[in-house]
């Protein structure tokens, strides 16, 4: 059976600062250099056979700090990079909202090609490593997105507020991917009020 461990991010400076980033690239700020290190520790406590990551820089770095104690593989593959938000990007929620009421944002990725992108990234993994136990670093977006898609959108994007280095599992069983369970920060030693944990 082919796990996957969907990891997102550690915090940016525009994450505290409530900007959506999408592919603009920011680094980790120091609290995420924190929870990917927190992140990397716990991970150790399993076996896990590659590491594939977005390259934009937050995943990335995630990706570099995790692999500092698991010291496996790693892949960049574009297709797990964050959607492009159009002239939404580097605004907070509050200017987004003012700006475009109706959460249309001109110039951003296409909602049906992202989704494509997305389900090509799976495939890719599920044919080069069958049966393995992978690590995936990316976004909030893209976790989202994909945590849409596969509970018929139950959970996921409009309904689920993923944190910084969350973890959610995937299987590949009978032929299509399950969902395990999501935004996971038991990792994470700070208690963070009115968060999800499932």
């Amino acid at each position: 059976m082919t796990t996957i461990c969907l990891v997102r991010h550690g915090e940016t400076n525009w994450n505290a600062q409530g900007k959506i980033q999408g592919k603009t690239d920011i680094p980790l700020n120091a609290e995420g250099i924190k929870q990917a290190k927190r992140c990397g520790q716990y991970l150790t406590n399993a076996k896990w056979d590659v590491i594939i990551t977005s390259p934009l820089k937050r995943a990335r770095k995630t990706a570099d700090i995790i692999n500092e104690t698991l010291r496996v593989p790693l892949v960049e593959m574009s297709e797990f990079e964050e959607k492009h938000f159009g002239d939404a990007e580097g605004m907070t929620y509050e200017e987004r909202a003012q700006t475009f009421p109706e959460r249309y944002y001109p110039n951003q990725e296409n909602d049906t090609l992202f989704v494509k992108r997305l389900a090509k990234g799976l495939e890719t993994i599920q044919r080069h490593y069958p049966n393995k136990r992978i690590l995936v670093v990316s976004h909030g977006g893209v976790i989202n997105a994909l945590l849409r898609a596969l509970s018929n959108g139950e959970i996921g994007s409009g309904k689920t507020r993923l944190l910084n280095t969350c973890m959610s599992h995937l299987t590949f069983d009978q032929g299509k991917w399950v969902i395990q369970n999501y935004n996971q920060v038991n990792h994470l030693e700070k208690v963070i009020s009115g968060s999800p944990c499932r």
